[in-house]
């Protein structure tokens, strides 16, 4: 009886020591799977961090007004959570970001994060994700972007190519930070702050993966996320998020292989959790979006006849990719790449709680899958332009097929569609685009058939007048 005891004492004794060795081997392991983990600094940048966070707080205000809320407190606090303990891995440099996050009340599949760490995430890219994992791969991919500060390198390049090395060099000397924040510090959905390379979406690929495989979720959940939406978008426009987010090439081999420097796929990994599915059920039971124009008067009643005619003095509106002349007596709505030019009374209540363009011009800029200089993407891009404005207007329909002009010597479509008229009747709807390094560029010009003509020679003018920047 002793000795069966001094045997068990004796084996317990090995296998404590054999426990003793493997906990040893893994400690030593560890700072050699970090060490083969890659690394990423943030780039060359105009901006100090205290900027980021500054012009990042500036940016997420205009946002808030912008953008429509999901008013759900116990989402935003979910998100909140989930957002802080990705967050808690990012590798910040010892930065501290004071980290937002917002429910947008929006089906398209999207999120960003502006600098500074305010993130928005719109209610499409929590309905499309399975699981917890997935979602959590969104958010840990555009926090990626916060703590590598692309939004700032991305407005420091702007300013650079607009200044040129010389002139951005004596800046520097001056309060250029006041004015790089005040020029910077407005937020536009199509805006410098988010618009990523290629090389950006992969580090922010990588590092979000890193912050899966450090917060114990599964770390290919960011690219399970991308095949889903991918499958889903075969037969329809690509999802909003690969617009904002340039599909980088081998985004899948890079993500893979970065699992593999962490140490490969891990035994136990977490993908669900009863907070995720009730955040998910509150998010479908909420009422369904209303888009709306940023900046664009709510609309007013029907007046008893036409706005005054167009003035024959000239404002001029300054966009990233041209400059063009309006009538001097309308306003301006919107931001510089999305504007809406019209004449008081021009703007009626749709019916809907939305305003809706009766008289003037939309002027918008639309990023483009693919080569913009490829032969065929001024046709597809405009049909694809279309077809979406369609989705928002059924009764739209094509009058003239795209035909072939030239605006500023570039080659354009011009195309003739009608749809009802929120003054009554129907409308004719000149849509002129051209395509530009910067993405398709797009001129409506909106007026009711009985009034089209007394409209014409000024929407003429304001073609006339388009001049690119580059």
């Amino acid at each position: 009886m002793r000795l069966k005891s001094m045997k068990a004492k004796a084996g317990g004794g090995r296998w404590r020591l054999a426990g003793l060795v493997w906990s040893v081997v893994c400690l030593l392991s560890l700072p050699v799977a970090r060490a083969q983990r890659t690394q990423f600094t943030p780039g060359w940048n105009l901006f100090s961090t205290a900027q980021d966070i500054e012009l990042g707080r500036r940016a997420a205000e205009d946002a808030k007004r912008q953008l429509p809320s999901c008013n759900a407190p116990r989402v935003d606090t979910y998100l909140s959570e989930l957002g802080r303990r990705l967050a808690a891995k990012l590798p910040t440099g010892g930065v501290s970001y004071p980290f937002e996050f917002h429910c947008v009340n929006d089906k398209e599949i999207n999120a960003f994060a502006l600098p500074g760490g305010f993130v928005f995430i719109n209610r499409g890219a929590i309905e499309v994700c399975d699981n917890e994992a997935k979602l959590a791969g969104v958010m840990a991919h555009e926090l990626a972007h916060v703590a590598l500060r692309h939004g700032t390198a991305e407005a420091s390049k702007a300013k650079a190519a607009e200044l040129g090395v010389g002139l951005l060099s004596a800046l520097l000397g001056s309060n250029a930070g006041g004015e790089l924040l005040a020029e910077f510090g407005k937020f536009s959905a199509d805006g410098v702050l988010l618009h990523y390379s290629r090389t950006a979406e992969t580090q922010a690929d990588v590092v979000g993966t890193q912050v899966l495989y450090d917060t114990g979720y599964d770390p290919r959940a960011l690219v399970q996320f991308f095949r889903k939406i991918e499958a889903q978008s075969k037969e329809q426009d690509p999802p909003e998020f690969f617009s904002d987010h340039p599909n980088p090439e081998r985004r899948e081999e890079r993500v893979e292989e970065e699992i593999k420097k962490l140490g490969g796929n891990p035994a136990k990994v977490k993908k669900d959790s009863p907070q995720f599915e009730e955040a998910k059920s509150e998010v479908h039971r909420l009422p369904a979006p209303r888009r709306t124009t940023s900046g664009v008067p709510s609309g007013g009643a029907r007046p008893a006849g036409p706005p005054a005619a167009p003035s024959t003095t000239y404002a001029e509106h300054q966009a990233s990719a041209y400059t063009m002349k309006y009538p001097g007596n309308w306003k301006t709505y919107g931001e510089k790449d999305s504007v809406l030019l019209a004449p008081d009374g021009g703007i009626f209540d749709g019916g809907d709680g939305r305003p809706a363009l009766a008289y003037g011009l939309i002027a918008g800029l639309t990023k483009v899958a693919g080569d913009p200089q490829a032969k065929d993407a001024l046709e597809a891009n405009t049909q694809a332009l279309i077809k979406n404005v369609q989705k928002d207007n059924p009764k739209m329909k094509i009058v003239r097929q795209p035909g072939r002009i030239r605006v500023n010597g570039q080659p354009a479509l011009s195309t003739y569609l009608s749809n009802e008229s929120p003054a009554g009747g129907e409308e004719t709807d000149w849509l002129i685009t051209v395509m530009r390094p910067e993405g398709l560029v797009s001129f409506v010009c909106a007026a009711p058939q009985k009034d089209y003509e007394k409209y014409d020679k000024a929407f003429a003018g304001i073609l006339d007048s388009v001049r690119f920047t580059k």
